[in-house]
């Protein structure tokens, strides 16, 4: 073994000790939370179905899921907060459970309305992601209210997250530095994902706004626009022939959306009518 192979084999043994630290830490914090007999500050939630679904969800961030409400944007931070700090996670959703409220990194609150608190009904939704990421939602709506049966109109507009947000999430939420736009509204789709790509290599995030319709669910809309976040996970392929073969060039990346890791592979000039922006930190 090479001097440089035997580096990369200490690297990722303590890459594995530390994330076994940092679940069972988030474990035991889980457990501490269970034991807890303070009241909760969201009467409508159960809490022993928030302990199991907390605990579905550090052990398989993939869990998270924003159901039939329109929180792509907080469910792809949430999604990347539980995969690189599970203890974190756990402290948010048992402040927002016993006290209402959570202080982000900068030590600005945030603090759920009493009417987001008191939903009760179809939330459409697990409890502990609708507790989650209703939350960080509200946080930023300064006309919308979150109500989880409101009409699908009224839902999809007060859920409408801008990039400006998920930067700021970014920031106060992963504590995440060097975090950067790269807008692709009218070129440089293909930069900004090898901007990303490179913060992922480097150990950071990323996040990107796409046309779900036409990226994800093979339904091309007559007019692109950007409808829905995702975290970019990595894998990026680039296919360099794109004058030599013309349509066929190809952009393939992975995300993770909707509960689940998906696959993306999807001609070049498709890629760039659905790519908008990359939100990179490291």
């Amino acid at each position: 073994m090479t001097q440089s192979d035997n580096s990369i084999a200490i690297a990722s043994a303590t890459s594995q000790l530390s994330n076994q630290n940092s679940l069972q830490q988030a474990d035991e914090a889980i457990s501490e939370f269970e034991r807890s007999n303070l009241l909760s500050f969201w009467p409508a939630l159960n809490k022993s179905q928030i302990i199991a679904e907390m605990r579905s969800r550090i052990h398989d961030p993939f869990q998270i899921n924003q159901g039939g409400q329109p929180f792509c944007g907080p469910a792809a931070v949430t999604f990347t907060l539980l995969t690189r700090s599970p203890l974190r996670y756990v402290e948010i959703c048992r402040r927002l459970w016993e006290t209402g409220s959570f202080r982000t990194q900068s030590m600005r609150s945030i603090s759920p309305s009493m009417t987001l608190r008191q939903s009760k009904g179809n939330l459409r939704m697990p409890q502990v992601d609708w507790m989650v990421l209703s939350a960080l939602r509200e946080s930023e709506n300064l006309i919308f209210p979150i109500e989880a049966n409101a009409p699908e109109i009224v839902r999809n507009l007060s859920g409408m997250t801008k990039s400006w947000e998920m930067a700021g999430w970014a920031r106060e939420i992963l504590g995440g530095r060097d975090v950067k736009s790269h807008y692709a509204y009218f070129s440089g789709d293909i930069p900004a994902l090898r901007a990303a790509d490179e913060a992922l290599k480097a150990g950071g995030f990323a996040f990107a706004l796409i046309t779900a319709e036409g990226m994800l669910q093979n339904k091309p809309p007559l007019i692109p626009y950007p409808s829905h976040w995702v975290t970019l996970l990595g894998n990026v392929a680039i296919d360099e022939g794109s004058i030599r073969k013309g349509d066929r060039s190809r952009v393939s990346f992975d995300v993770y959306t909707w509960g689940r890791k998906i696959r993306v592979d999807i001609p070049k000039n498709s890629f760039e009518n659905y790519f908008w922006v990359a939100i990179t930190g490291r």
